[in-house]
């Protein structure tokens, strides 16, 4: 059974090429794949500008497959196209999607009191290095506010407590809704029920410090200094309803030593879960990940 999608349609300025599409393909390995695509995509006369592919196992295995494609008149020619590839997904037991480039994502970023992953991403939108819309920032602490108005970017203040935490998630539902196509955790340290998480389907992207189940609960980098950990690093992953155990997207890590204090450590882990969040963020918006079972495929 195959399955598809165009990217959803928005009223945001386009960026880059206006004729450029993507297309995701993941199924069971066999010859003929590539070959089959290709020869779909040039009798529709779309021109490949990249292609990027990687199976499990050749013999029993799944594969993958990331086409970027120019296509004239593509507002006109993408919704044929899509439809006449039903044959050849059909064909091969396909999941596939397909995203307009010109189309930019549009994120909600949640925060709490720590900045520096929202300052990263908001650097970055600023130099137009992250080719997305930022379309608000909601955060359950006040203090932020300035610095993201100063950008001229919503900001929504929702309280949250143990009483109301269901209340502030309505809200906060209520606030994206048709707004954000994307959820970016940002050190917002508030856990995410599974109803949030139905809403956006591997569209909500967090980051952690990866001493992740070694040190649990409060003050991680404070037990990493007391056991003499000689690597730090973060991981950004999918949010699914097991905590911290979705599909990875990035990791990064830095060696440390015994002449690192714990604000050293708190200080280089910080810079790496800035660049980390930002980079599995830039690949999602262009349609570079494809998640099977608990894992992910990057074709960065």
């Amino acid at each position: 059974m195959s399955s598809q999608s165009i990217s959803p349609e928005n009223t945001k300025q386009p960026s880059g090429p206006s004729g450029r599409a993507r297309m995701l393909i993941s199924c069971p390995d066999r010859p003929g794949i590539v070959a089959a695509v290709s020869h779909f995509l040039y009798e529709h006369g779309a021109n490949i500008v990249q292609s990027d592919q990687y199976s499990m196992d050749p013999e029993g295995g799944m594969f993958f497959i990331r086409f970027e494609f120019d296509l004239n008149d593509l507002d006109k020619e993408l919704p044929v196209l899509v439809e006449d590839f039903a044959r050849v997904a059909d064909r091969f037991d396909m999941k596939w999607h397909t995203f307009r480039a010109s189309r930019k994502k549009r994120l909600a970023v949640f925060v709490s009191k720590e900045d520096h992953c929202l300052l990263e991403l908001l650097w970055q939108w600023k130099a137009g290095d992250l080719d997305a819309d930022i379309s608000m920032v909601i955060s359950n602490h006040p203090d932020m506010r300035e610095l993201v108005e100063s950008f001229g970017i919503p900001y929504h203040h929702i309280p949250v407590t143990a009483s109301t935490k269901a209340e502030a998630e309505r809200e906060q539902l209520e606030v994206v809704a048709d707004k954000a196509d994307i959820i970016v955790l940002a050190r917002y340290m508030q856990i995410i029920s599974p109803k949030f998480i139905e809403q956006f389907p591997n569209r909500i992207i967090n980051i952690h410090h990866s001493f992740l189940p070694a040190f649990v609960g409060g003050k991680p980098y404070a037990q990493a200094y007391t056991r003499g950990v000689k690597i730090i690093g973060a991981t950004a992953h999918y949010v699914t309803e097991e905590l911290d155990g979705g599909p990875i997207i990035e990791q990064d890590v830095q060696r440390v030593s015994h002449r690192d204090n714990v604000d050293d450590l708190k200080r280089i882990g910080r810079t790496i879960e800035r660049v980390v969040l930002a980079r599995a963020v830039k690949w999602h918006i262009e349609d570079r990940v494809i998640v099977h079972q608990n894992k992910t495929v990057v074709f960065n």
